[in-house]
């Protein structure tokens, strides 16, 4: 049987970082996948998975990642199920988080974090030229086109 899942989206909270009754270290987090359609309306949709990751990972997961952080993740799905504090029997599925990878710098992901807050930062210039104060000497005979 195969039971494998890859996904790619950004965190919609914090992580929550939870420890078991014999110290075992638990992450809960939900990512938001965009679907790769979109509406009637033209707005691509997306999918909030609800997710769960143990161990030295869940300890990593919480202080690196934050609300935002672009993320990939690889694991498997698990169905559970549990009885509330109403007596009524409540049933999960969530991804069994195995591997995570932070797909952004941390710079990245602050600035994009900050952007809107930050009103005092100087405007980046989008048109500046990258090769200012050197130049380069190619000649149309080294060009491919």
């Amino acid at each position: 049987m195969i039971n494998n899942v890859v996904l790619v989206g950004r965190l919609t909270r914090d992580p929550e970082l939870k420890y078991t009754a014999n110290g075992t270290a638990t992450a809960t987090f939900s990512l938001a996948v965009n679907r790769n359609f979109t509406n009637k309306s033209g707005n691509r949709e997306a999918d909030f998975i609800n997710c769960v990751i143990w161990r030295k990972s869940a300890e990593t997961l919480a202080n690196y990642a934050r609300k935002g952080t672009l993320l990939g993740v690889t694991g498997r799905i698990q169905t559970r199920s549990y009885e509330n504090q109403q007596g009524q029997r409540v049933y999960v599925t969530e991804v069994v988080a195995e591997n995570f990878q932070l797909l952004e710098s941390k710079g990245t992901s602050g600035q994009r974090n900050s952007g809107a807050n930050n009103e005092n930062k100087p405007a980046s210039k989008p048109n500046a030229d990258p090769f200012s104060g050197s130049s380069i000497d190619i000649g149309d005979d080294d060009l491919p086109f």
